[in-house]
């Protein structure tokens, strides 16, 4: 019996990166031999352990055959007689396709250390097309890697993987998962523009595929497209560090462009609800935790509003705040006024341009929040008022707290002025 470390902990090794988690291949083993030395059996669909002390995984080695259409269409074959050789064979990558043994000695069976040096993508053999989770875990690590290429012989296997109608039969709580750890690589933008490349995009978010070649004014957007503009605010969240619900809010917000009326672009007139509308059948189909689903709801709704914000009153920024639901989930708010700050910045020349809508809002709703409304409740009931009257007499009481405490608020610089537009080709939008 051998064990090989393999996959990302070599790759990691190589490029001389901390290891994250350390997977392990056994070589010449039965489950019984490891139940036998204290690993506990983990894997239902094929032999995984996980070792008794440092509960790292360890899985026997194994072929594959495919048998039906999706990532589950597969037998599994797992005895003693399978080789480390084969084993590497039928991994996703040639990157994860190498083994290295207890003393440090790699086996590179594929050029996966030469296309490490190269920054190069490529799929170790033919058996690739057979599992179509790996499209989306080669998008990833474009994202992970955002200097490495696709190899085009691999952008040619998934794109026919694409059109032979692979993706569609994928689980969607899988591709939940893979969308949301490439949301939170280095540059997640290079996900899509890899899904989008080979047509999985299409096929699986075509709210978002279909912002592409969608223009928007160039006073506000001198990015022009709409589909550029929402990687731009994407990785703008990635550099900001934000979390996987602010960045899913940002990859939604202007989902509601793509079906804007012809004859009234590049305006984009309500646009907002249409987002917000969009959102909810698309967070439905990958089953999206309900909590980043609100959150991206509220700011494709409310996003606009919160951009105009500068300008609003006392009673204006109190219906807003209300509307957000910001007096009982502050820290719901915070979060979406984030993604409106990248979404503010995720344009061309303005990355580095000050979103002064955030301290302001912030302060206003530490405002509101800190008013006493006990008390108020208190004088009103000693006036007689209750229901509609009670509700009425706090909320007037609000945005006079929040009135007298405006001259405090943080104040947004003298001038805002938009940088010139860039002339830039437009992509045609696509029929």
């Amino acid at each position: 019996m051998k064990t090989y470390l393999v996959g990302g902990a070599v790759r990691d090794h190589l490029l001389g990166r901390p290891a994250g988690d350390k997977d392990w291949v056994v070589v010449g083993a039965t489950p019984e031999m490891l139940v036998e030395a204290g690993f506990v059996q983990v894997g239902s669909d094929f032999p995984v352990f996980h070792h008794p002390v440092t509960r790292e995984e360890y899985a026997l080695a194994r072929t594959e055959r495919k048998t039906a259409l999706g990532y589950r269409g597969f037998v599994v074959h797992s005895d003693p007689s399978v080789t480390l050789e084969e084993d590497l064979g039928r991994r996703d990558l040639t990157i994860n396709a190498m083994a290295m043994d207890e003393r440090g000695v790699v086996t590179d069976l594929h050029g996966g250390e030469r296309d490490l040096r190269a920054g190069i993508l490529r799929h170790v053999s033919p058996a690739f097309h057979e599992d179509p989770v790996r499209i989306l875990r080669v998008a990833r690590f474009a994202a992970r890697h955002p200097s490495f290429s696709v190899a085009a012989e691999t952008m040619a296997m998934m794109t026919r993987m694409v059109a032979a109608g692979e993706v569609n039969a994928l689980v969607p709580e899988r591709v939940w998962q893979e969308l949301a750890r490439g949301l939170m690589e280095v540059k997640p933008s290079r996900m899509f523009e890899v899904l989008r490349e080979c047509g999985a995009l299409k096929v699986l978010l075509p709210e978002l595929d279909a912002l592409w070649g969608v223009p928007q004014p160039e006073v506000h957007h001198p990015e022009i497209d709409t589909g550029v503009h929402v990687m731009m605010v994407l990785d703008e969240a990635a550099k900001a560090g934000a979390s996987l619900a602010v960045r899913y809010a940002c990859l939604c917000h202007d989902l509601g462009k793509g079906q804007t009326p012809a004859d009234i672009l590049p305006r984009h007139h309500q646009h907002e609800m249409r987002s917000a509308k969009l959102v909810v059948p698309m967070s439905r189909r990958f089953k999206v935790p309900s909590e980043h689903r609100e959150l991206a709801i509220l700011v494709a709704r409310e996003h606009g509003n919160i951009h105009a914000s500068l300008g609003l009153a006392g009673t204006a920024i109190l219906r807003l705040l209300d509307r957000c639901d910001a007096i009982r989930r502050p820290e719901r708010f915070a979060l979406a006024l984030e993604a409106c700050e990248c979404d503010a910045r995720g344009r061309l020349g303005l990355s580095e341009r000050p979103y002064p809508q955030r301290p302001r809002l912030l302060a206003a709703l530490e405002l509101v929040r800190g008013f006493d409304t006990t008390a108020e409740v208190a004088r009103l009931q000693g006036l007689g008022h209750k229901g509609k009257q009670m509700g009425d007499g706090i909320h007037a009481a609000r945005v006079q707290a929040l009135n007298a405490g405006f001259d405090g608020l943080p104040h947004p610089p003298a001038t805002l002025k938009e940088p010139a537009a860039a002339a830039r080709p437009l992509a045609r939008r696509r029929p």
